[in-house]
């Protein structure tokens, strides 16, 4: 490492501090501001990160690869234009043996300044979140706002997770000890000791079509920290969110006279099946993975060489027994099922509902009322235009669109999908959510993941039912959120109990502007890896302890 660079671990201590009380104490906390407002970021910083974006369009990215096979340029706009912006196109031999040799020297790199390099990535990240946010947006079909906050703030206080959870786990135990053992004649034994973390190796972190810096940002810098190299694979249609983040990378660990193959990009032609290749190589020692059930379940039965951390999805579920405020629960399901079209692993699938009804302090509203009134809250979201451009946004590729399209396939359609114009982009492929009524009986349905705006209001005998079949599907086919809605302690009790036992994070009586499927930073745990649905949560000690070993050497004093 070069001496000349000032220190940066010192230069971000307070954000690593501030960061390692939060983790510790799980309350709230966000090192960057998530509202893209002048005031917070600047007056030109809007126009500037549009430009930046711009400027990336319809042109090779600045970026060179080992082992370039030429450009790819996969991505296209779910708001309609080509992107045209080339990569270089990943050889996984050449990515493969720069990142050993790589290794070799980001290893011996004290963990301070593995920190520091990290915590200066994620701050010029922060400075670049309007450009994020536009690259985000046209390449996961996000609205503006949620791009800018999922795909730059919110993303990057789940890196600083990572980052204060990694060095908290490893600064937690003494680097060096001075060890002895009393003698009953002559001096004590006296020894010398270090404990050194050890990365495990090379890390490939496979990116994700709908949430690409999200849900690849805690894995990176996990990987980083823990002393690993980390090649990163994305989506094909979702590059240029982590080609601006390499690039970061890259230019931090380059001016700080560190090897810049430390982080590298593997850009990959639809055919390539580059995450398969890399993934079960022996060099490959760390797999992470967000995307679908089949490929995840198949990276954790062949990458058998790594350390694989997974996170799929499932049949997220919402168990409605009882209300005191039926027009806030209506208004916040209505909200979760159209954020973001339910292109999140967090959305709702399944809502149970008793056949008897559900009290409120509306009066008694049948199975059937419930449904209809279901139905009309989340019509009213998709009608409203202001919402259509801040909630649902885009359609992210055609296997979603093909899925909401055949909902009539599935059961009694309480709410048919509509195909609305988007008043920015004419050419955006829109989809507003579909309801489908089902009986319990109609499990070969609602048993398995229907990922998109595609959702079940599901009839049971009564609340016990609903309660069996939220567990067993849970346990089957995993899930990542569930909730309950109750006036009831012993329902509320007894919810817990079964998402205890299924092993998912439940939300109990959600009314306000907190919804199911978000997930706040240093506070809320994102999957359990304790169902069939994710290895381990984001950011939990097994996510980050599985990534280094502890490596001793002694001698005498």
């Amino acid at each position: 490492m070069s001496k000349s660079h000032p220190d940066l671990l010192e230069r971000h201590r307070t954000t690593l501090d501030d960061a390692v009380a939060a983790v510790r104490g799980r309350y709230h906390h966000s090192a960057f501001p998530e509202s893209p407002s002048r005031s917070v970021y600047g007056e030109d910083a809007a126009a500037r990160g549009r430009a930046a974006f711009e400027a990336l369009l319809d042109r090779d990215f600045p970026l060179s690869g080992p082992g370039e096979r030429g450009r790819v340029a996969t991505e296209r706009s779910p708001y309609g234009p080509e992107l045209g912006v080339g990569y270089p196109h990943a050889d996984p031999d050449a990515l493969l043996a720069s990142s050993r040799r790589a290794l070799a020297s980001w290893r011996r790199v004290p963990l301070d300044v593995r920190t520091g390099v990290c915590l200066e990535i994620l701050d010029r990240l922060n400075r670049r979140s309007f450009e994020m946010a536009h690259a985000v947006r046209h390449t996961t079909g996000q609205s503006f706002v949620m791009a800018f906050q999922a795909g730059g703030p919110h993303a990057q206080d789940r890196g600083l997770e990572a980052v204060a959870l990694a060095h908290d786990l490893i600064t937690h135990y003494a680097g060096e000890s001075r060890w002895e053992k009393p003698r009953r004649r002559g001096g004590p034994i006296t020894m010398a000791k270090r404990y050194t973390a050890r990365g495990r190796g090379v890390g490939l972190v496979i990116g994700c079509n709908t949430f690409p810096t999200w849900n690849s940002y805690p894995a990176l810098f996990a990987n980083l920290v823990t002393g690993n190299t980390s090649i990163v694979k994305p989506h094909p249609g979702a590059v240029l969110p982590l080609a601006i983040t390499v690039s970061v990378a890259r230019d931090v660990l380059t001016e700080q006279g560190l090897d810049p193959d430390t982080v590298l990009l593997a850009a990959e032609a639809p055919e390539d099946r580059l995450a398969a290749d890399l993934a079960t190589r022996p060099e490959t020692r760390l797999v992470d993975f967000t995307g679908s059930t089949e490929f995840g379940d198949w990276l954790e039965e062949h990458a058998r060489q790594a350390f694989v951390s997974t996170e799929k999805a499932g049949t997220n579920t919402v168990v409605v027994d009882s209300t005191d405020a039926y027009r806030p629960m209506l208004a916040n399901l209505a909200h979760s099922l159209a954020l973001y079209s339910g292109q999140m692993c967090t959305t709702p699938q399944n809502v149970y509902v008793p056949a008897g009804g559900v009290a409120t302090d509306e009066g008694h509203r049948s199975a059937e009322e419930f449904a209809a009134d279901l139905a009309a809250a989340v019509s009213e979201v998709a009608a409203d235009p202001a919402r259509l451009v801040g909630v649902l946004g885009a359609v992210v590729n055609d296997g979603v669109r093909e899925r909401v399209d055949a909902v009539a396939d599935l059961g009694e359609v309480l709410l048919a999908p509509t195909a609305p114009a988007h008043p920015e982009f004419p050419e955006a492929v829109v989809r507003t959510p579909a309801l489908v009524r089902l009986g319990a009986r109609d499990r070969d349905v609602y048993g398995r993941e229907h990922f998109g705006p595609v959702s079940f209001v599901i009839t049971t005998a009564d609340t016990d039912e609903s309660l069996r079949l939220f567990g067993e599907t849970v346990a089957e086919r995993g899930a990542i959120t569930a909730s309950v809605y109750s006036t009831s302690e012993d329902v509320l009790e007894r919810a817990e109990e079964a998402a205890m036992e299924a092993g998912v994070n439940l939300s109990a009586n959600l009314t306000g502007e907190v919804f199911v499927n978000q997930s706040a930073a240093f506070s809320d745990l994102h999957g359990s890896g304790a169902n069939p649905a994710a290895t381990s949560s984001l950011t939990d000690p097994r996510f980050v302890a599985g990534r280094f070993d502890f490596v001793q050497a002694r001698k005498h004093v």
